[in-house]
């Protein structure tokens, strides 16, 4: 807390001039004994402490020698140390004692940082909460990459941190600056460092090959020296403060324009810290000329992920389905995905399907061809079964099926119509009625159908109703025993007639 330069006149007036001692200073003027000890110690006034015995006393000594071998050691641990050795006082006393005796840690200064144009960039993530995307709750990332000399901010948001999302964002900034740097510096990410030793850093192979791909070095900051990438930092606060407070968009697409625009303008235009004179937007003209050129190819920053297709035509992704062709049921394929489209490439590397990406969840999105092919192979594969068991059951149905087609006939259709006449009439009189027509040569449904009614009426039978059957093998399959019904017929006679007899 400040001191008000008029209390601090008074406090020193009080002292002086009345001779008044500090615990009367600070009961006159409502201050507390530690505002007055505090001003009458920055003039170099001694003041005496008050001690009051306490029960710590006793273990001061220890307390004193346990802080400077161990300087981080909580109170909590160290009050069971001393409780362990006879000390019966409260916790909460006794960590005003500890904080009393506990090293102050040493205050180290720092040079500032200064780096030629060109020669550096610091890259970090942001945390903005959540984006909803149709029915999803996605995390909102700022990737945010400073030029540590001109200070000019690139910022493109995700709904994540992912590997391809990171190497997307170096990707579009260095578009965007029409150069690279020649050192990116990195905190210490997983997606940048996998593993560290003091100065022994195991780097993760896709940053390295992007940097390669790049010609930049990546160089992660030393544990604990925030102050080695405070550029990025502060950008990120500045962007927390000047671009995204009361801000509103409705989608990733929207707030990406709207931090397109904001870097292109309102963050250039911004005073440039090292020349106030001047502005970021200047000194980052000056800069651009120094950036190293960009490599003639794209360096591939899709996503990748290797799916099985369920007995479903769709791979899973990212909390939605894709529609594959119906061909590749239960196969293994591969996903290749970036902010816009999603394509699904088969072993030898061939593109089978194509869709816009969706942030949603639980969506179907389908390629009406996959569809449409899918239905048109259902529907051959239920025409075969049916030929298949008219073959089986009315062999001669086959030469028929055969005629049928050498006329250009629709054989789906009048396949039908057999099967039809399969239940009504069964197979051993279709077969006949069937050998009959090929035979008289009129190979037609309905010249089966003919000779059919015609045997029956001659036999003195009803004419047979057709019962079309759903499209399940366990009832086209099911064999039926016929019983004698003539007992049923006399339930049509006049019992009267009966009577009248006798």
């Amino acid at each position: 807390m400040t001191i008000p330069p008029d209390l601090a006149a008074q406090i020193l007036r009080l002292h002086h001039a009345e001779k008044w001692p500090t615990g009367t200073i600070a009961d006159q003027l409502g201050v507390h004994h530690s505002v007055v000890r505090r001003v009458l110690e920055q003039e170099g006034v001694p003041t005496a402490a008050i001690t009051r015995s306490s029960k710590a006393d006793p273990f001061v000594p220890f307390i004193v020698a346990t802080l400077e071998k161990y300087p981080r050691l909580t109170a909590s641990r160290l009050y069971q140390m001393v409780k362990e050795r006879g000390y019966d006082g409260r916790p909460d006393h006794f960590r005003s004692i500890v904080a009393r005796y506990r090293p102050a840690p040493p205050v180290e200064a720092y040079l500032r940082l200064k780096t030629a144009p060109g020669d550096q960039a610091q890259v970090d993530w942001g945390h903005f909460g959540k984006i909803t995307v149709g029915q999803a709750r996605r995390p909102l990332f700022a990737f945010v990459i400073v030029l540590s000399y001109s200070r000019a901010i690139f910022l493109r948001f995700f709904p994540g941190q992912q590997m391809s999302y990171f190497l997307a964002g170096h990707q579009a900034a260095f578009a965007r600056w029409n150069g690279v740097p020649r050192t990116l510096l990195y905190d210490n990410l997983k997606s940048v460092v996998l593993e560290r030793v003091g100065d022994a850093i195991r780097f993760n192979d896709q940053i390295h090959a992007f940097a390669g791909h790049y010609r930049y070095e990546p160089r992660p900051v030393a544990p604990y020296r925030g102050n080695e990438k405070g550029r990025v930092e502060r950008a990120i606060r500045y962007v927390r403060d000047n671009f995204f407070p009361a801000r509103t968009f409705d989608s990733l697409e929207d707030i990406n324009e709207q931090a397109d625009r904001w870097c292109e303008t309102v963050s250039l235009d911004r005073p440039w810290p090292e020349d106030r004179r001047l502005t970021v937007r200047d000194a980052y003209d000056r800069e651009r000329s120094t950036l190293r050129p960009l490599p003639s190819t794209d360096f591939p920053c899709h996503e990748r992920k290797e799916v099985r297709v369920g007995k479903t035509p769709y791979v899973r992704f990212d909390r939605n389905d894709y529609s594959v062709p119906h061909t590749f049921a239960r196969k293994l394929v591969i996903v290749v995905a970036d902010l816009d489209t999603v394509r699904v490439i088969d072993r030898s590397q061939r593109v089978i399907a194509t869709h816009p990406r969706s942030f949603d969840a639980g969506r179907q999105i389908e390629d009406e061809r996959h569809i449409e092919a899918l239905k048109e192979a259902k529907g051959h594969a239920r025409k075969g079964r049916q030929t298949d068991r008219l073959s089986h059951l009315a062999p001669s149905s086959t030469e028929l099926i055969r005629a049928l087609a050498e006329r250009h006939r629709a054989l789906g259709r009048h396949v039908a119509d057999l099967e039809l006449l399969l239940v009504s009439y069964g197979a051993e009189r279709l077969e006949e009625a069937i050998r009959e027509a090929l035979e008289k040569g009129t190979p037609h449904p309905q010249a089966v159908r003919h000779i059919l009614e015609r045997d029956q009426e001659a036999r003195g039978e009803k004419a047979a109703l057709p019962l079309p059957l759903p499209d399940d093998p366990r009832i086209h399959g099911m064999r039926v025993r016929t019983h004698d019904l003539r007992d049923y017929d006399r339930l049509d006679e006049d019992p009267t007639q009966n009577d009248s007899e006798e």
